[in-house]
């Protein structure tokens, strides 16, 4: 009903139009004094008439106003054709689309260009600072001292910042590295519990460990990344003589756990936005943000639920929900 008072007012200025006419065939008829029958038998031809034209015009205004619907839903790259243009001032509106479809092509390719450039550079520079990385940390094996663990769980701290400026800027990449296979869970958590052991060492904390027996479908590369950024937070946040609980519930929901100082009630629900820190990370001043945006973002190209409890003043549970879904559901 909207789309006919729409195409009614289009048409106005010929409905106004017929009607002066009519009212000037009208009076002329009446001044020459003839009969009245022949002044309406004429108009009323042309009412007719008019009124199967309008109706004819309606129907293709209609269907010109679906196609349109339908191209409203197309992306400026397969927005190939639009329907025949039927006035000159339609004809110079899609010249103007037109150009304006170019010029959004342009400069998408301008910036995929630019992201691949800078994507590309970050690479190499992340691949470039993990040698001397690799170096100290294979020249540190040979001290066990507190100096040596104190060192080792700094460079593996800015190893873990060069992963999450790759991982961040891989996100919103149009192509994806994600690789999915069967992973065993076990070995997984090892691997990356074993990176924060001079942390745990250095700051007395106990680790309290239950090897699931879970083998499941992901990327192990990317979920590895969101695990070791769980346990640096809950390392980090955990004071000296706590402790840290990695177990897997019976709906296969993996929970890593610590008695830290907790999140605030407040900040909670905000945890997962992008460079939201909270009262904790306002004290911490190196704080970023970022890390567990990461976590969420990732988690849903793999499929599966991230969320936390937390109470202040007695620790923190991050909960991953590793019930197999459709990536991206």
């Amino acid at each position: 009903m909207k789309l006919f008072f729409f195409w009614l007012k289009t048409k106005r200025k010929v409905l106004l139009i017929f009607f002066i006419f009519a009212c000037i065939f009208a009076v002329s008829f009446r001044l020459y004094r003839l009969p009245v029958e022949a002044v309406l038998y004429p108009a009323v031809l042309c009412a007719i008439c008019g009124a199967g034209f309008l109706v004819h015009d309606f129907l293709r205004f209609r269907e010109r106003h679906r196609s349109y619907e339908d191209i409203k839903l197309l992306t400026a790259a397969m927005l190939n054709r639009l329907p025949e243009p039927q006035t000159a001032e339609e004809k110079d509106l899609q010249e103007i689309v037109a150009s304006l479809r170019e010029q959004n092509m342009n400069a998408e390719n301008d910036f995929l260009n630019r992201y691949r450039d800078m994507t590309e550079y970050y690479g190499v520079w992340a691949h470039q600072i993990k040698t001397p990385i690799a170096s100290m940390k294979l020249t540190l094996q040979n001290e066990d001292s507190p100096v040596a663990r104190k060192l080792t769980s700094d460079l593996s701290r800015i190893e873990q910042y060069v992963q999450m400026v790759l991982a961040f800027l891989r996100l919103d990449s149009p192509s994806t590295d994600y690789v999915f296979r069967q992973t065993e869970l076990d070995a997984l958590l090892k691997r990356s519990v074993k990176k924060f052991a001079p942390d745990f060492i250095g700051k007395k904390i106990k680790l309290d460990y239950e090897p699931p027996t879970l083998s499941f479908v992901t990327d192990e590369k990317w979920f590895a990344f969101v695990v070791e950024q769980l346990l640096s937070n809950a390392v980090k946040y955990t004071g000296e003589g706590g402790s840290v609980k990695i177990y897997l519930t019976e709906q296969n929901v993996l929970c890593i756990a610590d008695t830290g100082m907790g999140i605030a009630a407040e900040d909670l629900p905000r945890i997962f936005e992008k460079g939201y820190t909270g009262i904790n990370g306002r004290a911490d001043r190196s704080a970023s943000g970022i890390g567990l945006y990461l976590c969420k973002r990732i988690c849903k190209n793999l499929g599966m639920e991230i969320s936390a409890q937390s109470e202040p003043g007695i620790g923190t549970v991050v909960m991953l929900d590793l019930t197999q879904k459709e990536v991206g559901e």
